[in-house]
């Protein structure tokens, strides 16, 4: 559908039928609970480890993604609008601010986005970390990296630490730092000692 066409114009829009939407939800939240049902049954026959990477958990959370995007689709068709229904964000705990928890002042020069990769394979049979592992490890470091720079001067805006994906910064269009229009798991984010965020 054309951005250019009256759905995603200026004038209201009028009746719409909202039926459609709610079904591409109600299919959605049916996958869910069967989700659950799985990693549930799944859990209770293995570890945390090995039930992430169980085929039928896998096969299922593609799925969902699958119908996250129907969902987007049908509320983009219809009403013009780009909604943002699959981050998730957790409130801030109640209590003193982090001592190293920062953000950057007003009027800060423009920011830019830097990446560091690695392609990391299995390991050998019967070696004690999982390739679920490298994010904890990686997040550990992500932490360490942005105090660093912190100390050093830098105005660190957000960090995370991602599997499969370069990280989505930002949800302005207008933000100051670019972006990678890519959606996978990732860990990590904020400023240095600001805690672990993650958007799915």
């Amino acid at each position: 559908m054309s951005h250019e066409d009256a759905t995603h114009g200026p004038a209201p829009l009028g009746s719409v039928d909202p039926e459609p939407l709610h079904r591409a939800v109600d299919t959605l939240a049916e996958a869910l609970h069967q989700y659950v049902q799985t990693a549930v049954g799944v859990r209770a026959e293995f570890g945390a480890a090995e039930a992430d990477e169980d085929p039928r958990v896998l096969a299922l959370e593609n799925r969902v993604g699958q119908l996250n995007a129907a969902v987007f689709d049908s509320l983009h068709d219809s009403l013009g609008m780009h909604p943002d229904l699959t981050s998730s964000v957790w409130e801030a705990q109640d209590g003193p601010e982090p001592e190293h928890a920062h953000v950057a002042p007003e009027g800060a020069v423009a920011a830019e986005v830097f990446y560091l990769g690695f392609v990391v394979a299995d390991p050998a049979p019967g070696a004690s970390m999982t390739l679920d592992g490298v994010i904890e490890l990686l997040d550990e470091a992500g932490g360490d990296v942005a105090q660093r720079l912190f100390d050093g001067g830098y105005e660190v805006a957000e960090w995370a630490t991602s599997r499969g994906a370069a990280v989505e910064f930002g949800d302005d269009p207008d933000d100051d730092l670019d972006t990678d229009d890519t959606d996978d798991t990732d860990t990590g984010g904020g400023a240095p000692g600001a805690g672990p965020q993650e958007d799915r």
